[in-house]
C-alpha cells in the first residue's frame, strides 16, 4: 500500500490550495485519515483529521473555519481545500491513516499507522 499525497504548491497569503490524500491498493472508505503538518525546526503538527464515515471531522484551532476535510464520492480520497491562506500554514502536508478501525479520531501522530511521504506548501506574504 502507498500513501500519496499531493496538491502541493507555492502560493501567496490569502490564497487557496487543495491536497488530496489517495491509497493505491487499498480503499480509505473504512480508516480515519488526518492531515499532519511540519514546519522547518518543528514538530510535525495535527491539522485536521476525518472519521471512517466522514461524518466526524476534526480540526486544530489554527485552522478552524479555513480548512475543510472531506471524503469523495468513493471514499478513495481525501481531500483538505484550504483557503485563506497565511505564512504560519507553511510546511511540509502529510497524510496519515489509522488502519485499526477505531470510532474514535485522534489528534496524536501515534494515533496513526501509516503516513505517507509529503507535499510542501509554501505560503509568501
Amino acid at each position: 500500500v502507498q500513501l500519496q499525497a499531493s496538491g502541493g504548491g507555492s502560493v501567496q497569503a490569502g490564497g487557496s490550495l487543495r491536497l488530496s490524500c489517495a491509497a493505491s491498493g487499498r480503499s480509505l472508505s473504512n480508516y480515519n485519515v488526518a492531515w499532519f503538518r511540519q514546519a522547518p525546526g518543528m514538530e510535525r503538527e495535527f491539522v485536521a483529521a476525518i472519521g471512517r464515515s466522514g461524518g466526524t471531522t476534526e480540526y486544530a484551532d489554527s485552522v478552524t473555519g479555513r480548512f475543510t476535510i472531506s471524503r469523495d464520492n468513493t471514499g478513495n480520497t481525501v481531500s483538505l481545500q484550504m483557503n485563506s491562506l497565511n505564512v504560519g500554514d507553511t510546511g511540509v502536508y502529510f497524510c496519515a491513516v489509522d488502519w485499526s478501525l477505531s470510532r474514535t479520531v485522534t489528534q496524536f501522530v501515534s494515533g496513526y499507522d501509516y503516513w505517507g511521504l509529503g507535499t510542501q506548501v509554501t505560503v509568501s506574504s
